[in-house]
């Protein structure tokens, strides 16, 4: 098994079973130091048999050895077994080349293959879950719109990798793809892309690094190069988390990078890029190769899709560098023939025992050329590979010299990716390695788009594209020698493929136009000798090869189109998963074929004289970039740690300062009021409750920012429901506004937004989070309103809705406050964004149609069973409200405003309907991730029902429905109340039925525990009036104890024994005391 340039990167060796598409296997570069004990060892060791007849076994064993080695011909070379390499049947007879087989632990690349196992697995895995069915419900496809696919560049500058997408967006355009681009910066190619009608955005960052774009508009993205991974940073957010991310490299630059980052140490960069693969549905590359180099990235997401027009356009592009002048910048003469071999770019041991049967087989060629005065040859032969050793060249002289080549005719070239200058000087270039790859060599490519005669083994990948001679028209090579060649004829009765032999005895060997190169039997090399001596005729090509060139070159610009443009919409089919509402694309099979032959040069005619920055170039120049950013952070995080560490001790000291001068101030203002007031003096706990009730203040006094205090005296709050930080660009900054987050990781920093899950439970677990959508933002600010909520009317605005452009502007806002205030339509339903308006119904169907539409066909059916579960209908016939179609229009994307009154109405509503759609759905929703609304897999399972649910409310409650236009703030009346009637269910909406069915579940919740999993009161407060007796009894009481205790307390000290006075101090008259003291002095002056 041989090893990669890049590293790190090993191979699993059984080929029977798939290779994981990461490269984990073979850690061991010479396997045959290391072995694994043998049972044979183990059985000598266990067993403990006797040292004779140990001794006696070895004896037996040797005299079979030597027997065995008799009877073998001594002169013949061991033949490797069947499959054991890619040149087996070859044998080393020659003399010339017996000391090759001296070297040990050679091995031919033969184990080296990339397989997606773990993509092909997840593929699989999801086309079996879309087959299920879902408890006998049928799912249904609605074709609304099309698929809506976002392509993302780096750039607009005209290079290969635009003309592959935009070949590949043609195509699926063709089969049914919406197809939208965006680019980090503007390019000529925008007027290409602009000719094919797809819409051009240049993304904008800012400076917080934020992407003002709503990707969960597209059902897929396709990134391409490295330097898209700016853009990464929102993906990686909620709620673009699960968006299929397809991402193309066509570089090598990161996987050189990566081996420097390991070797300085700079594990968090290659970490952070390790985030972006990971992040990626699938990591694409244009060969097999390339994954195996950027192995370190590899999470088992690699893909390979072959083909790209890289090598071709560097051709086209260059082609002046191409010329005869080449030969003497490379040190050749004139009127020198070069000779390349060129191989895979795999590298492995084995490879130069190819190379020595290469050159070993070009060895009679020599006899058709003269030497000069220097007795140099004019054949000259190079060998490009890379440096597999170090010394590679020297080997390379080595074998040379022993095949007795002239001194100085065979060089090596050690090359990496730039092979233009070496092909260019070559007359001829010969495939010399024996190695069945998985796609068509890239150096065969680029041979031929140069208008090189290519030699290459018969192996089956290049046989695919190599057309070989069609015996039944005859053009016959010069010379009379008989040869042998087998080639595989296409059986035109059978379909198949056999192995066909011919014995040519003629002057010349026909060939047609499509000949493209010329094969040989990796078998018998004695062919490849014969092919080389007619394409090379008195010293110079022959006109066939010349005209074998020609046709290679024509084959190499549109090579490997057909696998491109079927490879990607092959993925994109597998990956994608597409919404009810959505048409499904056509078949791979249906894409034309005229758009499968050729890319699409004809579009990019203009721009091929042009000058572009090298890709290669660029990506480089991107990673230095970000390297330098990245250590200018880590600088500046040192540095801002050890500042912080100066400035932290700086506080403490100041702090202590003034805490000292505060406590000198505080006991000298104690010391002047000691003897003017009594100061009395609390218990701990009295402090302790104290120091509490400070806290709660200083909280409430930091919420209330400026936002809260202008809200206060606005009639109307609106309240914008997000979940993660990628939608913090589309939320509004203006007080009218606030934000509510539905986890409390996302929040906005330094925003009093509110934090739903702390406000009810039931949104910190994932699962009812995901489900209810921003639903569940009406269940946490219902609950418990008056602490939060202290306007009049409430409102609420999708992010989404600024990200489609159809949010409130000033004016509308405006518009809509004067309303309100001014109670001109009274208790009413404003809403702004329009069903007939939204992208998922271009049809214009109606109410239920379109509910249907992005419920996979089961709207109805949920909302008649919900229904008849919450009003307990025992009867098995549709219990489903008419929604009319009357030319008007309904609410859509959760954004409306209401009075706060019937808000609460409308969330007691909901509560009840949720429950019950809850109850239906919440088993094989919460073990398979399938419900019965989607077509596939989708954790926002009731999310879509829920958001056409106020229409039915304010519809079937005699609500006025008011549209207000988002641009102009114009209102008009929907669905007039006059016409509503003997169409509205007013007796199952109406409040006091709503209220009594609410009340009875209160009471239910708060008797006794329910035995059955219930979901109703987890969304809210449980309220009904025997709460309220039940809470002003228990107040009673604790009254009642509290004033008990106090009486019990009084009669202890009553009844408490006191203890009589022992003696009691008398203070004698002053009369005495004077006495006392003159008697005192007296004697003291005696």
């Amino acid at each position: 098994m041989g090893s990669l340039e890049t590293g790190g990167i090993s191979f699993k060796r059984d080929k029977n079973t798939l290779i994981r598409s990461y490269s984990a296997g073979r850690t061991e570069r010479h396997p045959f130091l290391y072995r694994p004990r043998s049972n044979f060892s183990r059985f000598l060791r266990f067993k403990k048999l006797d040292y004779i007849q140990w001794i006696c076994t070895v004896a037996v064993f040797l005299f079979f050895v030597v027997l065995f080695q008799m009877f073998l011909p001594g002169s013949v070379v061991e033949k490797p077994k069947l499959g054991s390499s890619p040149w087996r049947g070859m044998e080393l007879v020659d003399k010339d080349l017996w000391y090759l087989k001296e070297i040990g632990g050679l091995d031919f690349g033969e184990d080296i293959k990339f397989q997606p196992s773990k993509i092909l697995q997840n593929l699989r895995k999801g086309n079996r879950e879309m087959n299920m069915s879902f408890s006998n419900r049928t799912l249904s496809r609605f074709p609304y719109r099309k698929p809506q696919l976002a392509l993302v560049f780096a750039d607009l500058l005209v290079d290969p990798h635009q003309l592959l997408m935009v070949t590949v967006a043609t195509a699926l355009q063709e089969i049914g793809y919406t197809i939208h681009v965006y680019s980090l910066g503007d390019g000529p190619a925008q007027s290409i892309w602009k000719s094919m009608r797809s819409p051009v955005n240049i993304i904008q960052i800012s400076h917080k690094m934020e992407i003002a774009v709503d990707w969960l508009n597209y059902d897929g993205i396709l990134m391409n190069s490295l330097e898209t991974k700016s853009v990464f940073s929102c993906f990686m957010q909620e709620p673009f988390k699960s968006v299929p991310l397809i991402w193309t490299i066509n570089e090598r630059t990161l996987a050189t990078h990566s081996r420097q980052y390991t070797s300085s140490w700079q594990i968090e960069l290659l970490h952070d890029w390790r985030k972006a693969f990971n992040r990626a549905t699938v990591v694409v590359f244009p060969n097999h190769v390339l994954p195996m180099m950027y192995s370190a990235f590899d999470t088992g997401n690699y893909y390979v899709i072959p083909g790209s027009p890289a090598d071709i356009w560097e051709t086209e592009t260059t082609m002046a560098l191409y010329n005869d002048e080449i030969h003497v910048k490379m040190g050749y003469e004139p009127d020198d023939i070069v000779i390349a071999i060129v191989g895979s770019q795999f590298l492995y041991r084995g490879l130069w025992l190819e190379h020595a049967l290469v050159l070993k087989a070009l060895l009679p060629l020599f006899a058709e050329f003269s030497l000069d005065n220097n007795s140099k040859s004019h054949l000259k032969i190079i060998i490009l590979s890379g440096d597999l050793t170090g010394n590679y060249s020297v080997a390379v002289e080595a074998i040379a010299a022993n095949l007795s080549y002239p001194r100085g005719t065979v060089k090596h070239f050690a090359v990496d990716d730039d092979v233009g200058s070496p092909l260019g000087a070559a007359d001829l270039v010969i495939y010399g390695s024996f190695l069945e790859e998985q796609s068509f060599p890239e150096i065969l490519v680029k041979a031929m788009s140069i208008g090189k005669p290519i030699i290459t083994p018969d192996l089956s990948m290049i046989r695919k594209y190599v057309r070989l001679t069609d015996f039944s028209s005859s053009v016959f090579m010069h010379q009379q020698i008989e040869f042998t060649m087998y080639i595989d004829v296409m059986d035109d009765l059978k379909g198949n493929l056999r192995n066909t032999k011919y014995t040519m005895i003629d002057k010349m060997l026909l060939v047609d136009d499509r000949v493209n190169g010329y094969l040989f039997p990796k078998e018998n090399l004695k062919v490849l000798t014969q092919i080389v001596l007619q394409a090379i005729s008195k010293g110079t090509l022959s006109p066939l090869a010349c005209n074998i060139a020609s046709m290679g070159k024509n084959t190499a610009k549109n090579l490997m189109v057909l696998e491109t443009v079927e490879g990607y919409a092959t993925l994109l089919e597998n990956v994608v998963e597409l919404p009810s509402e959505v048409t499904p694309p056509k078949a791979v099979s249906e894409i034309p074929p005229k758009l499968k032959k050729e890319w699409c040069w004809n579009l990019f005619k203009a721009f091929m004289n042009s000058m572009h920055e090298d890709r290669t170039l660029k990506s480089s120049r991107y990673l230095k970039t970000v390297e330098e950013q990245w250590n200018f952070m880590q600088k500046e995080s040192s540095g801002s740690i050890a500042a912080t560490n100066d400035s932290f001790s700086y506080d403490i000291w100041e702090e202590e300062r003034n805490i000292m001068m505060l406590n000198t101030r505080k006991r000298r203002e104690e010391e002047e009021l000691k003897d003017r007031t009594d100061q009395p003096h609390g218990t701990w706990e009295d402090v302790y409750k104290s120091t509490k009730r400070a806290d709660r203040s200083r909280n409430d006094l930091h919420e209330r920012d400026e936002g809260e205090l202008l809200r206060t005296g606005q009639p109307l709050c609106i309240y914008e429901p997000y979940f993660g930080e990628g939608t913090w660009s589309f939320l509004h900054q203006s007080s009218l506004y606030r934000g509510i987050g539905l986890s409390t990781k996302g929040r906005r920093p330094r925003t009093d937004d509110i934090d739903a899950p702390s406000r009810l439970s039931l949104l910190s677990k994932p699962y009812y989070r995901d489900a209810l959508g921003e639903y569940g933002a009406f269940f946490a600010i219902a609950n418990r309103i008056d602490r939060i909520h202290k306007n009049s009317w409430i409102g609420f605005q999708s992010w989404r809705a600024t990200a489609r452009k159809a949010s409130l502007s000033r004016i509308a806002e405006k518009a809509l406050v004067d309303a309100i205030e001014s109670r001109k339509h009274g208790d009413s339903l404003y809403f702004w964004v329009r069903m007939d308006m939204d992208p998922r119904n271009d049809l214009q169907s109606n109410f239920w149609s379109f509910c249907d539409a992005i419920n996979a066909g089961n709207c109805k059916l949920a909302f008649s069973e919900a229904l008849k579960r919450m009003y307990g209908i025992k009867h098995d016939l549709e219990f489903l409200p008419p929604m009319p179609e009357d030319g008007d229009t309904w609410s859509v994307m959760l954004s409306f405003a209401l009075p706060t009154r019937s808000f609460l109405e409308f969330v007691m509503f909901s509560r009840m309907f949720v429950d019950a759609l809850d109850a239906q759905m919440y088993d094989e929703h919460h073990q398979s991730g399938r419900c019965y609304l989607s077509l596939a897999k989708d954790k926002h399972c009731y999310s879509r029902v829920l958001e056409l649910l106020i229409n039915v409310w304010a519809y079937h409650s005699a609500r006025q429905m008011m549209y207000v236009n988002p641009e102009t703030g114009l209102m008009q009346e929907q669905h007039a109340v006059k016409s509503r009637r003997g169409n509205m269910w007013v007796k199952w909406f109406s409040y006091s039925i709503l209220k009594s069915m609410d009340e009875d579940l209160a009471e239910e919740a708060d008797s006794d525990e329910p035995k059955r999993r219930w979901l109703w009161p987890s969304t809210g407060e449980v309220v009904w009036q025997g709460l309220f007796e039940k809470e002003r009894n228990l107040r009673n009481h604790q009254k009642e104890r509290r004033r008990q205790q106090s009486k019990d307390k009084q009669q202890r000290m009553r009844k408490k024994r006191r203890q009589p006075v022992l003696g009691k101090y008398v203070k004698p008259p002053p009369e005495d005391i004077e006495n006392s003291n003159s008697t005192v002095s007296m004697s003291e002056s005696l």
